[in-house]
């Protein structure tokens, strides 16, 4: 077995960004995959600069040609990571109240976050899934939210809602397809970030919050597949 090679989508800042750092330090070529090419040279330039084996690679989870082209790398840890909130800048677990209510929020607003945060992850899986069930290894993890949780879904925030609840759906679809052929499929909630995404009062910081899509990326032979997980423990749909 050579180097296993590791793609990060939406991966020059935040949690894609210290998920390609940390799995690197554990031995694999990352390739560090954004929107904007220039975004991910600059990212994986400061990752090499820790004496990392990281390659950057312009992604466009929303366009199928961007994600056809995947299939170069031979990838044998995909980490969907990608993601938008359509709806706003501002981060609902962090406003305390019901904001952008499913009452108001355009249907617009969900099809683009449909777009990138389930679409997106369903074109890069079709285009890398196939090669890992060739190989007979594969783990794929999926950046979920406890906000995409039915289990306990509240209002607010319709259009990242829904398409959290849709990419779950896809991890349970292609983890079942996929189960017999040595591919382990999950959904990591990695908690609230000090990211972008997540503002300067989330509680954890970036290296916390991805200790578990690392675990997951890392997974044994024997280990679970079509779960959700949070703090590497399982929680509900």
């Amino acid at each position: 077995m050579g180097v296993r090679v590791a793609l990060v989508s939406g991966a020059n800042r935040g949690l894609g960004f210290e998920t390609a750092r940390q799995l690197a330090r554990l031995g694999y070529r990352v390739v560090l995959a954004a929107r904007d090419l220039n975004k991910a040279e600059i990212a994986a330039q400061i990752l090499r600069g820790e004496q990392l084996d990281v390659v950057p690679h312009q992604l466009d989870v929303a366009s199928a040609e961007s994600c056809a082209r995947l299939g170069q790398f031979g990838v044998d840890v995909l980490e969907n990571n990608a993601a938008v909130m359509a709806e706003s800048d501002e981060n609902p677990l962090a406003a305390g109240v019901l904001s952008r209510s499913a009452l108001t929020v355009a249907p617009e607003l969900l099809r683009e976050a449909f777009e990138t945060n389930t679409l997106g992850a369903y074109r890069v899986m079709q285009a890398l899934a196939p090669g890992m069930r060739e190989r007979g290894y594969g783990r794929i993890v999926n950046v979920s939210s406890g906000l995409g949780q039915l289990n306990e879904m509240l209002g607010g925030y319709p259009a990242y809602r829904v398409s959290k609840a849709g990419l779950n759906a896809l991890t349970r679809i292609f983890a079942s397809e996929l189960r017999e052929a040595g591919v382990l499929v999950n959904s990591v909630c990695p908690g609230w970030a000090k990211t972008d995404m997540g503002g300067s009062q989330a509680q954890l910081e970036p290296e916390e919050a991805v200790a578990t899509i690392v675990w997951a990326a890392t997974l044994p032979d024997d280990g679970p597949t079509g779960g959700f997980f949070r703090s590497k423990q399982p929680i509900p749909w």
